[in-house]
């Protein structure tokens, strides 16, 4: 639990408006997480004119937390080194493993809200703490950002947050596994992060029942002015009810048999105790998975170094797909 010191002798008049409050407030962190802030770049950050940040950095030092002003190139504004918030329960270690989680939620939600808490948290770490993490540098980094390929639009997750937080219905086009669109109406409970996508928890009204559904297939999504009244189940329950269920697609054993220069791949696809090396230098791997157009894509992917020893029927159905992929180019 973080406690935060009440600066004795800091009282505004009752007409300072919540507005004015807010920026102070963020002129505050801003100074205790920066070394050296200028007035310019101050009154650009809140929109202000520079006579306004002059005011503010009067009232804030009268109130008992001490500004310094310093002239020249580098000129600007600072909080004196020795000041900093108290903090009770927390170390530096655990300050530096929460702004490595909020860093990267905040890269991959691009949520301005996110700013302000960072600003915060960090604003509990003192000028020399500050030093000696920039001195030890970031051992860890956060990022759930894709390389490629499709990511959900941060504006389809922002109104779906909304949505989720003031209980309004939604509707959007939804992209199924077969390509197919179908309009949906759902309420809304809360966003997941599974594996390296975001879901949407939802109860779907067309099967008026809980469903899963990915952000990258939703397509117009819209958020109606209709409320709906909570069903009693929480995110957490439906997120642990998605990994008890399990894949949808049956399962299937299957003993593949890759080339030596696939190794770097199967063993980044397979767990150790499936694999095996031959004795000439192939690997052997015995495995159970779901039979959907993942694993076919996946297989399909190596090419010539893999081959299906068991079952058959996989095998086969493979060649099926790797022939009429081959007549296209005929």
């Amino acid at each position: 639990m973080l406690h935060l010191k009440v600066v004795a002798g800091w009282k505004l008049d009752p007409e300072v408006g919540r507005v004015k409050v807010h920026r102070l407030l963020s002129i505050v962190m801003l100074l205790l997480t920066n070394k050296r802030i200028g007035a310019q770049e101050l009154a650009e950050r809140f929109e202000v004119s520079l006579r306004t940040i002059y005011r503010d950095l009067e009232t804030i030092n009268a109130a008992g937390i001490p500004i310094v002003s310093f002239s020249g190139p580098n000129g600007g504004y600072e909080i004196m080194e020795q000041y900093h918030i108290d903090r009770q329960m927390v170390t530096l270690e655990d300050l530096r493993s929460i702004m490595t989680a909020l860093n990267g939620l905040e890269a991959s939600l691009k949520d301005p809200q996110l700013h302000d808490v960072i600003a915060k948290v960090g604003a509990l770490i003192t000028k020399a703490e500050q030093a000696k993490l920039e001195e030890s540098g970031d051992e860890l980094l956060f990022n759930a950002n894709l390389w490629r390929g499709r990511e959900a639009d941060s504006g389809t997750i922002s109104a779906l947050r909304r949505a989720a937080r003031f209980r309004h219905v939604v509707r959007f086009r939804y992209v199924t596994a077969r390509g197919e669109e179908e309009e949906r109406e759902a309420e809304p409970v809360g966003l997941a992060w599974k594996g390296y996508a975001w879901y949407l928890h939802a109860w779907c009204r067309l099967r008026r029942d809980y469903r899963t559904f990915r952000l990258t297939r939703i397509r117009d999504c819209r958020v109606l002015e209709e409320r709906f009244a909570p069903r009693g189940v929480s995110l957490k329950e439906l997120d642990a009810r998605l990994d008890a269920a399990g894949p949808e697609f049956p399962q299937i054993r299957m003993v593949l048999r890759f080339h030596p220069r696939q190794r770097v791949r199967v063993e980044e696809y397979f767990p150790p105790e499936e694999i095996r090396v031959d004795g000439d230098g192939y690997y052997r791997v015995d495995t159970v998975h779901a039979e959907d157009e993942w694993l076919y894509g996946t297989l399909l992917g190596f090419g010539p170094d893999v081959t299906v020893l068991e079952p058959r029927r996989l095998a086969d159905n493979l060649k099926r797909r790797a022939l009429a992929i081959a007549r296209l180019y005929e």
